[in-house]
């Protein structure tokens, strides 16, 4: 069995880099990526160009700017940081699937068994470092037979401090001449002639086996130790793991605790750290490159046409149903236009899909042509077959309300238009309170209530109770008055008596238990009137609803 061999990856200028790479081809400066540390503003990242001049980490923004007034400053953004990482992460499996990221800025490779495919490490470690340098990120390395070891020799064992920034090496020609034009370097038009790379340091690659002798000369903050450990093993002379190599374990562990011996057995081997890896996200997406720009609708159709009976099939394919999809429409002109519509169950159905993407396709401004489609799932669900049982099991599903493909076919149509997010249906509560008897929820991410008990009839609306004129009795009277209007009752049925949840304090039933009648007018409006008979609030008369 071949001994395990880790790469640690660590990107010291990513957040700085990460902007610089936003602009392509600008020269900004001197810049600095901003942080807020206990109420004041400190340099979380820098560029070299920033670092030459003298800048370090941490230090306070005002005296940076004292030192190097031609500054320029941008606030630190983690999130965006952490997808960039993302991104490098997925660059790295081209080197290996075992890849895990190591925030804020590193990443750690299990390379075992495929240095080979490069010619041998130095072979990979060379192919890194070229990457990074056409991508413009800094890189510091190290690779050892452990992971702490790998990560020491990358932040602290001496070599070249880092690939300077060299800008994106991707050639960029036009699409009409990409596939006659002879491919011509960035030198040839003008640009300056690439520079070498610097070789692997070889004080960065530990030998098989050499992981205790490459470690042994740096310093104990090399083992991933908190700053307090580090300070108290310098004030007793301990500054380089040699100095704690050959100290007992157990009075390491008695003066500085476990967790010293932990880091210390897991750089040398003894207690295993393995990577990882991220779960791959699955993606489903098409694209459809144009050789000429359209504009026509009937030229977006055909090529929507082309592109959903794929996606469809890749969704079904793997199991999976979208509920949302989306659009991307690239222009002529380097802008991009994207629509997106909501499914209200997952389908992987095309003749379901197209038409919500139809009723989009109005919105679509082609410009100057569209030369590219991209048609994604965003958001999709796994899609269980379900088994036949019976015209038991199916008649009892056809008198559920809402639980049809019809149904939910018009749900995404309206969902299109308005939104699935104004599309609401009720469920039931545990509650005897006419407020809080049924819960709203989202009709296309909840099913239909399948057990409904019926209870009594209810108002088809409900809204906040309004007072009503009429005399303080318990049996309503044959007028009353409400909303500045007189009403005649033609029909009365009632009472139907409810009280308050007591161990809750209900403000809008401080008023005591209610009796509630439904009430008929001459006008033919049913209304559902009650009458508290009173408690922290005084009785009266109350409109509650309105019944079809």
């Amino acid at each position: 069995m071949p001994r395990k061999r880790y790469l640690s990856l660590w990107f010291p200028r990513l957040a700085a880099e990460r902007l610089l790479r936003q602009d392509r081809g600008a020269s900004p400066g001197p810049l600095a990526v901003v942080a807020d540390r206990r109420g004041a503003q400190v340099l979380a990242s820098l560029s070299a160009e920033a670092e030459a001049l003298g800048l370090t980490l941490g230090q306070p923004l005002r005296d940076a700017r004292a030192i190097c007034p031609d500054l320029v400053s941008q606030p630190e953004n983690p999130v965006a940081e952490a997808a960039f990482l993302t991104t490098l992460r997925r660059w790295a499996g081209r080197f290996t699937p075992w890849v895990s990221e190591e925030p804020p800025a590193a990443l750690v490779l299990d390379i075992t068994g495929c240095a080979h495919l490069f010619g041998g490490e130095d072979g990979l470690v060379a192919e890194v470092e070229r990457d990074c340098a056409r991508l413009g990120l800094s890189l510091r390395l190290g690779l050892a037979d452990t992971v702490g070891a790998a990560w020491a020799l990358a932040r602290f064992a001496a070599g070249p401090a880092a690939v300077t920034h060299a800008g994106d090496a991707i050639d960029q020609e036009a699409r009409a001449t990409r596939s006659r034009a002879a491919k011509r370097r960035h030198w040839t038009r003008g640009g300056q002639p690439p520079r070498p790379l610097p070789a692997a340091s070889a004080a960065r690659i530990a030998p098989v086996g050499g992981s205790r002798s490459a470690i042994a000369p740096l310093p104990v903050a090399a083992l991933r130790l908190p700053g307090e450990t580090v300070e108290a093993l310098t004030r007793l002379g301990l500054r380089r793991i040699d100095d704690i190599l050959g100290t007992p374990r157990a009075g390491l562990a008695r003066r500085f605790g476990t967790g010293l011996v932990r880091r210390l057995d897991q750089a040398l081997g003894v207690e295993p750290e393995p990577v990882s890896p991220a779960r791959p996200s699955v993606r489903f997406a098409v694209r459809l490159g144009l050789p000429e720009p359209i504009g026509l609708a009937e030229d977006i159709t055909a090529a929507l046409d082309r592109l959903l009976p794929e996606l469809a099939e890749r969704l079904a394919r793997a199991g999976r149903g979208a509920r949302r999809v989306r659009i991307e429409f690239s222009r002529a002109d380097h802008t991009m236009q994207a629509l997106e519509v909501g499914l209200a169950r997952p389908s992987a159905a095309a003749e379901r899909i197209r038409p919500l993407l139809m009723m989009k396709l109005g919105e679509v401004e082609p410009g100057f042509g569209i030369d590219q489609l991209r048609l994604s799932a965003p958001l999709h669900e796994p899609v269980h077959p379900e088994q036949h049982r019976g015209h038991v099991e199916a008649g009892r599903r056809a008198d559920i309300p809402g639980d049809s493909r019809e149904v939910e076919d018009l749900m995404g149509r309206i969902g299109a238009r308005l939104g699935l997010e104004a599309l609401t249906r009720l469920h039931p509560a545990e509650s005897h309170v006419p407020e809080k008897a049924a819960l709203v929820m989202a009709a296309a991410f909840a099913p239909p209530a399948r057990d409904w008990v019926a209870g009594a009839e209810r108002p088809l609306r409900l809204w906040p109770p309004e007072p009503v004129t009429m005399p303080d009795r318990p049996d309503p009277a044959d007028s009353f008055r409400w909303r500045g209007r007189d009403h005649e009752v033609v029909a009365r049925r009632g009472p139907e008596r409810i009280s308050p949840e007591w161990w809750l304090d209900e403000p809008g039933w401080r008023s005591g238990q209610r009796d509630y009648w439904r009430v008929t007018t001459h006008r033919g409006e049913r209304l559902w009137l009650y009458f508290a008979h009173g408690a922290a609030l005084s009785a009266g008369w109350f409109c509650h609803g309105m019944f079809a």
